[in-house]
Parts: C-alpha cells; structure tokens; sequence
C-alpha cells in the first residue's frame, strides 16, 4: 500500500487507525516517523515519504515518534493471510528465529539463500532481515525498558543484543532517548509487579468480537495447561476480570500468560522463566488470537453474500481462535475426531498428566506444558484409551513430527502440509483443514463437512451439501477461514460465549 501516495495521504489526514502497521509516515521535515493514526496535526503532503515498514523507516534514518509510538503497531496483515517467501520469512522473524540462529538459520528454514531472501525483503519492505529484527528487538526493548526494572545489561541480552554498547546506540537512534531516558518518562504504575511478570497491551484493528474468540478458547482448555480464571486481571475501572490462561513452551525456557479483551486492546500479562523469551512471547500471543487480522477487509467481502451479511453486521470482527504450538494443535485435533469437546479435553488432560513438563503456577490451576512430540512418540501405545484405528492416527503423527518428517510451523507452506497431512492413515479433509485454519493460519481453510457448518448453512438457506456449499463459497475467498466463524456462532455451543 506504501506506494499508493494519494491513498496513504489521504489515511493520514482522517488519523484512520485501519491502516496502522499497513504503512509507516516518515516526515522529512522532522526526521520523525508516525503511523497514520498519529494525533499530531499532518504534515504537508510534499513532506511525507511512506515506507512499508518500521525497520525501512530506521535503516533510512528516521527516528519513532514519541506521540504515536509507530513501533508498536499491530502487525501487517499481509504475513498472516500471505503463503508466499515475504509472509512466511516475515513470520519466522517475528518468532525470533533470527536472533537464535541467524540469516543463515532463516534461509534454512525456508529452503532459500541468503542473498534470495535478503534481495526478497529489500524489494518489498525496504529493509533486509537483519535491520528487521533489530526493529524488533528495539521494540522488545522498549517493552522490557518501560515495563519491568530489570538493570538495562541485562535488557540488553533479553532483547537480542549481542553487546550493551549495541543495545545503548540502536535505543537513542531509534527513540532519540537513552534507555534511562526512556524509563524516566514511562507512567508510573503503582505497585512492583511480581518478578518475571509484565503487564502489556496488545494493540490490534477495530472492531474485534471476543466471544467466539476467547469462547472457543475456554470451551476446548485443556486442563492443567489452558484454564479460564474469573477476577484474574483488572478491568475498566480497576474492576477484576476474567482472563484465559496457559502455558507456553519457548526457546529459552517456558512461560504462562493470561489475556483479556479490553475495548482498545487486549490486557496481556507474562510469567516468563527467561526475558529472551519476550518477543517469542508477545508473537504467539498476537498469532493466538489472530491480532494482525484486518477486520473491514474480511467482512467487507462476507458482507457481500446478502445470506452471510446479517451475521456479520450481528456482530462484526470476528476472528479465528488459532494456536502457541502448531504440533500441540495438530495432536489436539486427531484426538478431537468424532468425540465431544468435552471427551477431547478429557484425552488430552490424560496425556498432559502422563508425559508433559510440570510447571508451578502460583495463580490458578496450571501445572504442566503440554507435552513434545518426542514425549508423545516414546509414550505406550497400549496406555490411550482410545479406538484402535485413531490410535494409529495418533502414534503416526507424533511419530512424523517428532522425527521431523512432517514439520508444523509458521514457515510451512500450507498446500504442501495439507497434502502430508492428508497422506497419512486416519486424516480426512476435515482434519487437514481445520489444522490448516488454526495452526497454520490459512485464512481460506474450509470446512465444508463440519456438522455445525452445515447445520448454519441449511438454516440460513445456503446449500448445505459440501460440494454445493464450496462452490457456493468460493465468493468468500480468501476469507472462508473467517466465514465459518460466522457460521459457528449461529449455535449455541459455549465455543460461542464470552465466559462470565
């Protein structure tokens, strides 16, 4: 969009919050970049260069705006609804794979050069890898900087430096502050937090409903690693509320986090065992509850088939609840097949008890990290209490994800996953589909053979068959992923409830 000049200024005059993290404003005047919701009066339009992202607005020299924070804007859209090398490197930067294991550990995951990748980048977001999880980092520093009292040696490595004297410099050229400056002017918040706990808000785009979110979320905890605590985090007002919370397994260690919906954001707050696993973190949790979505596009589309539009006008902003752990995901799925969610969550507490990693949680009832596929494929086939020929599909899984044969991540390329998915025994399209829409993220999944699928289509007079109802969403595309949200949450099923 950043090349669209008269439409990027055009943003920036109505301050219009839907285009927040789409393009970044630099104002040559100033040497001061903004986002476009930036509440300062807008500079002329002659003064204005776009860039596409906040790294390609550093590398070119210009320095945060104080006012807007462009640093801290939802992500693009484009990387999560996108297959192509751009979307899945741009996700692979996000969960930190850079700062573990380097360039060449990106290109590896993605099965291209450095010098592909790198000219890839340049091309469309004006910055290479590198300058674009240094963006990063300095936003995770920021974070940590503004949120915890940490010694800043120590921010420095949590947020990916390799030297404090880096982590001094990239802080004043990117914030034109020092790091103590930055700290002096974050608000004060009352009482120390708990050690290792940090309070945040997760921006993301108007309008998000949270009740099929955090509904499907709660409906289907599993318990010891996923619950729905009631009064866990303040509210408007300072009231207590209800929070989902869960376990994370990270890179450098684990963690637990509980989140909320608050009309403008959502209220965020992570136990972290290592501060390096921050900006992992925060990307899970964003990918979790689909925060870089772009709302008026999908439901302008939806909109469109007069049979979808009164559910989408009902309550617009729908997203899809999707996953920390792809793998996880896809074990929670083959153990779903053809049983209630209630049955399902019962399998999986099951396994947790027997083969996943203790945790203490001094909040609430948390108590282990859902178990590796390692520990999956080591475990009795004789001990799961469940039919023979899903047991089969079951132990086949997590014996090609823990071998590494059949690779679930935010870099999988999603037409050949299904394909894998669906080559082996016991896996139907159902099964490969609903993977593909909330651990891969495809915003076009399909699920035209769900029963509560067609159950809404039939009584919203849609054709009901599964070869009428796909040809009959092809309109939808590519948001059909979106479409059968909408379609779910014409049941009364508690996956369609916000938890009181």
């Amino acid at each position: 969009m950043h090349t669209d000049t008269e439409r990027c200024v055009r943003a920036v005059r109505s301050k219009d919050a839907r285009f927040d993290g789409w393009f970044f404003t630099a104002v040559t005047t100033t040497g001061i970049y903004c986002r476009p919701s930036c509440p300062v009066v807008p500079p002329k339009a002659e003064n204005m260069t776009f860039y596409p992202s906040a790294a390609a607005c550093q590398q070119a020299g210009f320095r945060a705006c104080k006012r807007c924070r462009p640093d801290t804007s939802p992500g693009s859209p484009e990387w999560n609804h996108r297959a192509d090398l751009t979307a899945r490197a741009m996700r692979l930067i996000a969960d930190g794979v850079v700062d573990r294991a380097g360039v060449p550990g990106l290109a590896a995951r993605l099965g291209y050069s450095t010098r592909q990748i790198e000219r890839q980048l340049l091309a469309e977001l004006g910055a290479g890898p590198l300058a674009l999880a240094r963006a990063q980092r300095a936003q995770t520093a920021r974070l940590l900087i503004e949120t915890t009292t940490l010694p800043m040696a120590q921010i420095a490595f949590a947020a990916g430096f390799a030297s404090v004297r880096t982590f001094n410099d990239t802080v004043r050229e990117v914030f034109a502050l020092s790091p103590t400056d930055l700290r002096a002017r974050a608000p004060r918040t009352g009482p120390g937090t708990t050690p290792g706990t940090l309070s945040l808000r997760l921006p993301f785009r108007a309008p998000l409903n949270p009740d099929n979110l955090f509904g499907h979320l709660a409906a289907t905890a599993v318990p010891g690693v996923e619950e729905w605590l009631p009064h866990c985090l303040d509210g408007v007002g300072g009231a207590p509320t209800g929070a989902y919370r869960r376990t994370l397994r990270l890179p450098y260690g684990h963690g637990t986090v509980a989140l909320a919906p608050r009309p403008d954001h959502i209220a965020c707050r992570l136990s972290l065992s290592d501060p390096r696993d921050l900006t992992v973190a925060i990307s899970r949790c964003r990918r979790l509850l689909d925060l870089d979505a772009d709302p008026a596009a999908i439901d302008d589309q939806l909109r469109a088939d007069p049979l979808l539009a009164p559910l989408v006008d009902k309550a617009p902003g729908r997203r899809v609840p999707r996953t920390v752990d792809e793998a996880e995901f896809a074990v929670r799925a083959v153990l779903g097949q053809q049983v209630s969610t209630a049955a399902a969550r019962t399998h999986a507490a099951r396994l947790v008890t027997a083969h996943g990693d203790p945790v203490d949680d001094p909040e609430g009832g948390l108590t282990h990290l859902f178990p590796t596929p390692e520990a999956l494929a080591a475990a009795d086939p004789g001990a799961l209490a469940m039919p023979r020929t899903r047991r089969t599909t079951f132990t086949t899984l997590v014996r090609h994800l823990a071998d590494g044969s059949l690779a679930l991540g935010v870099d999988s390329d999603r037409a050949d996953t299904r394909a894998r998915l669906l080559a082996l025994p016991g896996f139907g399209p159902w099964t490969a589909d609903v993977i593909a829409m909330r651990a891969l993220g495809d915003p076009d999944a399909f699920l035209p053979t769900d029963l509560g699928v067609r159950r809404a289509a039939r009584d919203l007079g849609l054709p009901s068959t599964p070869a009428a109802l796909t040809a009959r969403a092809a309109a939808w595309r590519p948001w059909r992923a979106y479409a059968v949200q909408y379609l779910w949450a014409t049941d009364s099923h508690p996956i369609n409830f916000l938890p009181q």
